[in-house]
């Protein structure tokens, strides 16, 4: 019953995955006005490029960059020196090294970065948990928990010496990802409580992950988990998609209002 209800659910993850991933090498810089804020540079994955806001960008191609996305949001607010959007849909630890470190320089003043996500497996895991058993689902969650412990720390540790190394003078600001979804909530159909429970505990390995490595680095963590919290999927206001069958590749990303209302505050603090 499971398998017959979700798999028609799954078969359009897996194609979103691929389409996201597609996309991850394409990196394009745009310039901004003016102004008194230090140059501002915004790299990463999906969750920078503001996949599931709208309003993209058609010069950006299939990384999807929004104007409604923080950094963009951050850069109308501040009048940047210059702004370098490079940010893209699907991007993994090596996306960003190979094709988005380019506008970096010595007068970069300011850089945000969204990254790990991909690398830890995430489309991977949601499709497994749609598709299979419960069990089957935590021992995939447990399994990307192990990568993040023991693979993705040096990654993150290439990016963050690559970014340290090309703009030595910037303050450099590693933005986290949400919970997905809101324990207890509304959701009638879809995973069951333990695989909601054991996805958001991912999202929170992931995060404490990120922070070390941040903190190792001299960089700040922007930890969006109580920002998004009571606008989770399964909340009665979500700032995340749930599955967009209009748009299957914005599934689990935040909307105009998660980037409004939970990336970009937390970003605004953590780059003043």
């Amino acid at each position: 019953m499971r398998l017959s209800r979700f798999t028609a659910y799954a078969s359009s993850l897996l194609l979103a995955a691929a389409a996201a991933l597609t996309g991850a090498g394409a990196a394009h810089a745009d310039s901004g006005s003016q102004g008194a804020a230090p140059a501002y540079v915004a790299l990463g994955d999906s969750y920078s490029s503001g996949v599931g806001a709208g309003s993209y960008d058609s010069g950006s191609g299939s990384c999807k960059r929004s104007t409604r996305a923080f950094p963009a949001l951050w850069a109308a607010a501040h009048s940047p020196a210059s702004f370098s959007f490079t940010a893209c849909s699907g991007a993994r630890t090596d996306d960003v090294l190979n094709s988005q470190l380019g506008p970096l320089n010595s007068g970069t003043g300011l850089v945000s970065l969204s990254v790990g996500g991909n690398d830890a497996g995430f489309a991977d895991v949601m499709t497994t948990c749609v598709l299979q058993s419960e069990s089957t689902c935590v021992s995939r969650i447990n399994e990307a928990k192990a990568y993040v412990d023991s693979t993705l720390p040096g990654k993150l540790d290439r990016v963050y010496s690559a970014i340290k190394g090309k703009a030595p003078s910037a303050r450099v600001v590693v933005l986290g990802y949400p919970r997905f979804y809101k324990l207890g909530g509304s959701c009638l159909a879809g995973l069951t409580e333990r695989e909601r429970t054991a996805v958001n505990s991912g999202a929170d390995h992931l995060n404490a992950a990120l922070a070390k490595r941040a903190a190792d680095h001299g960089f700040a963590f922007g930890d969006v988990t109580s920002t998004f919290t009571g606008h989770e999927i399964c909340s009665g206001a979500p700032w995340l998609h749930s599955v967009n069958w209009a748009n299957i590749g914005e599934s689990y990303h935040p909307t105009a209002a998660g980037q409004s209302g939970g990336y970009l505050p937390v970003f605004s603090r953590s780059a003043s």
